[in-house]
C-alpha cells in the first residue's frame, strides 16, 4: 500500500509539473479566437425575422436626437429626416450600407501577440464596465474606484491567459474633471497591460489629448493609423431609438482619428427596451444598423463592431438582472443576429447580480459566459469581476474568472471527431493486450496538456489533501496571487522618455 501511495504521489508530481511547463501556442487547449457558434437559440427562420423586423422599425419609426453632423451624414447618405426630426431608414440604404461595412477587422494591441482578428464566431474575452466601486472581499465592503485601482486591475488582466483584451471596466472616481479623467483612464490602462484597451469619451472635444498621447506611445500618427491599439466603446444611442448626439460626436471624431468603434445598444428589456427577448433583440439590432449605417456613411469600412448590449431586468422590482437566464438568452441571440450579419460584434457575459465573489456570482458569471461563447460572440465584454449589476468591479473576482472563462472556452472549442480521438485501436490495445486501464498510456500522456483545461485556482484535491493543505479557499488564494503580480513591475511599462513627454504635456494623476 504505501509503495502504491509513494507511485501515486510521484506522478501526480510529474503531471504537475508538466502542467506547469509553459505549452507551445498550437498546442494549448484553448487560445483567443476559438471559433463558436455550437449554440443557436434561434432559427435560421427566426433571424430572417428579427432582421425584418428591425429593418420596419428603422423605416416606420427611425431614431430621433441626431446631431446636426449626423444628420448632413445620414441624409445625404439617403436616409430621410421627417417633420418630426426622426431619421428614418430605407431598407434599400441599410443594406448597401450593410454591403460596404468591413466584415473582418483586427483589432491591435500593443504588443502583436494579443492581436485579435474579428471574424464569424471568432470568440475573445474582456473586461468592460463603468463600475463606480471598488469591491474589497476581506471587509465585505464597497469604496470609490480611484485610477491606481484602474492601472492595478489592467496589470492583473495582462497576466491572465483568458482575459484576452481590457476595456476599462471602472471610473476613477478620484479625478473630478471628466477630460483628465478619460485620458487618465488610458494612460492607467496603457500603461498596465500591452492587451488591446477599450475606453470612452464623454464629449468630442475630449478626444483630442487622449488621441496626441496615443501617438506618442504608439511613435507617430502613422505607426498610430497603422495599428490603432485602443478602440472606442460609444454608446451612440439613448434606447428606446435615439441617438446620442454627444456621443454621435465623439464617434465622428474617433473614425476621423483611425480608432475603432464599439457600437453600444445597451437597452433595458422591460424598461427602455421591450420586455421579451425578442423585441429586446430586435430594437438593439435595429439601433446597431443604425449604427452600422452612420459610422459608414462617414467612412466606408470603417473599423466598427456591432454592440448589441440588451440588458435583462428583474420585473419585480426594476433593478437590473445581469447575472439571469433571461441575459444569457439575450446575449447569445445577439451573438446569432452578428453571425447573421456576418458582422464583427459584441455582447456582454459574465457579470453578476451578487455583491461577492460567492456561489451565486460562479453560476451567474459561468453562465452567460458559456452562451456567449458558445454562440460565437466575437468579443464577449464584462466577462470577469463586475459585481453588484456592473456597480462594482472585485480585483480578485477577475483573477477567479480567468478560470471560469478557461472552462467556458473549452466548451467553445467543442468535441473533436477523428480516426485518433475516437481511438477504437487503443480501446483494443487496453482491452486485449493492456493493462485494462487508460492511465500512464502513451496516448493519454500525450494529450493530457493539448485536450484538458486545469484550472489555476479550482480545488480538484481529496477531502483529505484539502486539510493537509490547511483548507485553502478560493478567495484567499486569488488574493495571494494579486499581491504577487502587483509586487512586480509592470510589463507594459512605458519608455521613460515617452512617459515624461506624456506627463509635461498632460496632467497624469497615477504615480510615477
Amino acid at each position: 500500500m504505501n509503495d502504491q501511495s509513494t507511485s501515486r504521489a510521484g506522478g501526480r508530481a510529474a503531471r504537475r509539473a508538466a502542467r506547469a511547463a509553459p505549452l507551445a501556442d498550437h498546442l494549448r487547449p484553448i487560445r483567443p479566437g476559438l471559433e463558436g457558434g455550437l449554440y443557436n437559440p434561434l432559427s435560421a427562420a427566426e433571424m430572417e425575422r428579427i432582421h425584418h423586423a428591425a429593418l420596419d422599425a428603422l423605416e416606420r419609426v427611425g431614431l430621433a436626437d441626431a446631431p446636426e453632423s449626423g444628420v448632413a451624414y445620414l441624409t445625404k447618405a439617403g436616409a430621410i429626416q421627417g417633420d418630426d426630426g426622426r431619421i428614418r431608414f430605407p431598407r434599400a440604404l441599410v443594406e448597401d450600407m450593410l454591403a460596404k461595412a468591413n466584415r473582418a477587422i483586427t483589432l491591435h494591441a500593443r504588443d502583436p501577440r494579443h492581436d485579435m482578428r474579428l471574424s464569424g464566431g471568432r470568440v475573445h474575452y474582456g473586461t468592460a464596465g463603468a463600475a463606480v466601486h471598488v469591491v474589497e472581499p476581506d471587509g465585505e465592503t464597497y469604496r470609490d474606484s480611484t485610477v491606481q485601482d484602474l492601472h492595478d486591475a489592467a496589470r492583473i488582466a495582462d497576466q491572465l491567459d483568458n482575459i484576452h483584451f481590457f476595456q476599462r471596466p471602472m471610473i476613477c472616481r478620484d479625478i473630478p474633471d471628466t477630460c483628465e479623467m478619460e485620458y487618465n483612464s488610458i494612460f492607467a490602462c496603457v500603461t498596465g497591460t500591452t492587451k488591446h484597451i477599450g475606453t470612452s469619451f464623454s464629449e468630442p472635444q475630449f478626444v483630442a489629448p487622449a488621441i496626441e498621447m496615443l501617438h506618442e506611445i504608439a511613435g507617430g500618427e502613422g505607426a498610430w493609423r497603422e495599428r490603432p491599439f485602443v478602440s472606442n466603446s460609444n454608446c451612440f444611442v439613448v434606447p428606446p431609438m435615439k441617438f446620442a448626439p454627444e456621443s454621435c460626436q465623439v464617434m465622428e471624431e474617433c473614425i476621423k482619428h483611425g480608432m475603432p468603434v464599439l457600437l453600444l445598444s445597451a437597452g433595458m428589456a422591460g424598461a427602455t427596451a421591450p420586455s421579451t427577448i425578442a423585441g429586446a433583440i430586435v430594437q438593439a439590432t435595429a439601433e446597431c444598423l443604425a449604427g452600422l449605417v452612420y459610422v459608414n456613411a462617414i467612412s466606408p469600412g470603417a473599423p466598427a463592431i456591432f454592440g448589441t448590449w440588451p440588458f435583462g431586468l428583474d420585473l419585480r422590482t426594476g433593478a437590473m438582472s445581469i447575472g439571469s437566464g433571461e441575459q444569457a438568452l439575450l446575449t447569445a441571440g445577439c451573438g446569432q443576429m452578428h453571425r447573421f450579419y456576418d458582422l464583427p460584434g459584441g455582447a456582454a457575459g459574465g457579470a453578476s447580480d451578487s455583491k461577492l465573489p460567492n456561489m451565486q456570482a460562479g453560476w451567474e458569471q459561468m453562465c452567460s459566459n458559456l452562451t456567449a461563447g458558445l454562440s460565437g460572440v466575437n468579443l464577449v465584454y464584462e466577462a470577469a469581476g463586475m459585481h453588484a449589476s456592473l456597480l462594482g468591479f472585485c480585483p480578485e473576482s477577475l483573477i477567479l474568472g480567468d478560470d471560469i472563462i478557461g472552462q467556458a472556452m473549452r466548451c467553445v472549442r467543442g468535441i473533436e471527431v477523428t480516426d485518433e480521438t475516437m481511438a477504437v485501436d487503443q480501446i483494443a490495445d487496453v482491452c486485449l493486450s493492456g493493462t485494462g486501464h487508460y492511465l500512464g498510456t502513451e496516448q493519454t500522456l500525450s494529450r493530457m496538456q493539448s485536450d484538458y483545461v486545469y484550472p489555476t485556482f479550482g480545488d480538484r484535491t481529496s477531502p483529505k489533501e484539502w486539510v493537509e493543505l490547511g483548507k485553502p479557499a478560493l478567495l484567499d488564494r486569488a488574493k495571494a496571487r494579486k499581491a504577487e503580480i502587483l509586487s512586480q513591475p509592470s510589463r507594459a511599462a512605458l519608455d521613460p522618455s515617452v512617459e515624461a513627454t506624456i506627463r509635461a504635456r498632460l496632467n497624469i494623476h497615477l504615480p510615477g
